[in-house]
């Protein structure tokens, strides 16, 4: 997909200010994501390097984007495949180093078979090397190969940089805070999960194959021309007990909930919702005393996403709901606040409220700053999902609850003014929900 060019002044945008948090004098290597084998010759669907991609655009493997602030040639620099016409009979088309600099905005292309010559060159006289320390490329050890070898030439003038940094922490903070047309991509993927869950819960009654479920989230994200942005986890009966339960193979049966965590991509941004509700249609009185409870959790923790907050309070705040909730239904025995404070309710909550969402669906900031709660600012984007879990045979859970496992999880923005819930067209009132699946004749 080519940018368009608001797309490109955005992604021109972010390496700018990426080159301003570096500093003069320094460099930076980011590669982009290979293609990855499924078996034999065949590869799975190809999917960017979100880091790569917030800085570039650009959707072809084995792409290095180099980064060299105050560069008389220009600060932009990309390595990428050659246009091959016999290959891109096989497996599509290349934009190929004319496309890098007139599509994908680079200031200058090379064929990627000449990063060995041309990227050495690069960095000499810098002072400062940024990588993806570890990353799975083997950059940093070919950096520092080639650092090795020009200090070697250091009677002929060549300067070495001295350092080599860590990328991440400058990059992903930026990743961090979302613009008005990352959050814009973000409502689409939201508007496009939602519209898949909604079909979902049309479309269960009792008989119906897990994977009949996932079939009809995927069906939507496909025609709205979107991917998944993880793997679907729809689970019935005690499946829904299991945190990342992504087998969908069982056969839903009447008087069960089911559960369902899915969402889709735009542009890489992704959607994440999750939904329980009952299978027939109808909620039972205990099935309905447990969802009342973590969506009155899920409310609490919302009500705390505003500037000024810190990242722990949507978590304090349904610890103490769920908490008390599990002394109503006679779980728990004891004061709340005593059993918040001795982790009680983790048996049945093991998870935290919410996390990051952007480019990865568990997305890349930092959760703590100089040891504290990070304080929620307009732009950071999280999901708040809250939830209750009783897997039978599991130590302490009553045989009426053996088996109900309920999460309830939307997207959330941090606004000026305090939050904006990406995914609030999605049904969880009970009333809602089952409206929906039981339509007037």
């Amino acid at each position: 997909m080519i940018p368009n060019k608001t797309q490109l002044q955005e992604h021109a945008h972010r390496r700018r200010r990426l080159m301003e948090a570096m500093g003069e004098g320094a460099i930076a290597i980011v590669p982009g994501a290979p293609e990855r084998t499924r078996n034999r010759d065949v590869t799975h669907p190809f999917r960017q390097d979100s880091d790569f991609w917030y800085l570039t655009g650009f959707v072809e493997p084995e792409a290095v984007a180099v980064l060299v602030p105050g560069r008389s040639e220009g600060d932009y620099v990309l390595f990428c495949r050659e246009r091959d016409p016999e290959k891109e009979t096989w497996n599509g088309r290349r934009a190929g180093t004319e496309g890098a600099v007139r599509d994908f905005g680079a200031d200058e292309a090379h064929p990627l078979a000449e990063l060995e010559q041309v990227l050495p060159g690069l960095l000499e006289g810098r002072e400062r090397v940024y990588l993806s320390l570890g990353h799975e490329s083997g950059m940093d050890r070919r950096v520092s190969a080639w650092i090795e070898a020009m200090g070697r030439r250091g009677r002929a003038g060549v300067r070495p940089p001295r350092a080599l940094m860590s990328l991440e922490p400058l990059l992903h903070e930026l990743r961090l805070f979302k613009s008005e047309q990352e959050l814009e991509a973000m409502r689409r993927a939201a508007a496009v999960t939602v519209e898949a869950h909604r079909r979902a819960m049309a479309a269960c009654r009792p008989g119906v194959w897990e994977y009949q479920l996932e079939a009809e989230l995927l069906y939507t994200f496909r025609h709205a021309g979107m991917e998944s942005a993880y793997a679907s986890i729809v689970g019935g009966g005690a499946n829904g007990c299991i945190l990342h339960y992504t087998e969908n193979e069982d056969r839903l049966r009447d008087g069960d909930l089911v559960l369902i965590d899915a969402g889709c991509e735009y542009r890489g941004y992704a959607g994440d919702v999750t939904r329980t509700f009952p299978v027939n249609g109808r909620f039972s009185p205990v099935q309905r005393a447990v969802y009342d409870i973590v969506l009155e959790a899920q409310a609490a923790a919302i009500a705390q996403v505003a500037p000024g907050r810190h990242w722990e309070e949507p978590h304090q705040a349904a610890v103490a709901v769920l908490t008390r909730g599990l002394v109503d239904l006679g779980v728990l025995q004891g004061p709340v606040q005593r059993l918040v404070e001795e982790g009680a309710y983790r048996p049945y909550y093991m998870h935290r409220t919410g996390h990051w969402l952007g480019l990865d669906v568990h997305d890349v900031g930092d959760y703590r700053v100089d040891g504290a709660p990070r304080p929620l600012q307009p732009g950071m984007v999280m999901t708040v999902e809250p939830g209750l879990y009783f897997p039978p045979g599991g130590e302490g859970v009553p045989e009426a609850l053996a088996g109900i496992g309920v999460r309830i999880e939307d997207d959330v923005a941090v606004t000026r003014a305090g939050h904006e819930v990406l995914t609030a067209d999605c049904p969880k009132a009970p009333e809602a929900i089952e409206a929906l699946m039981t339509p007037a004749d």
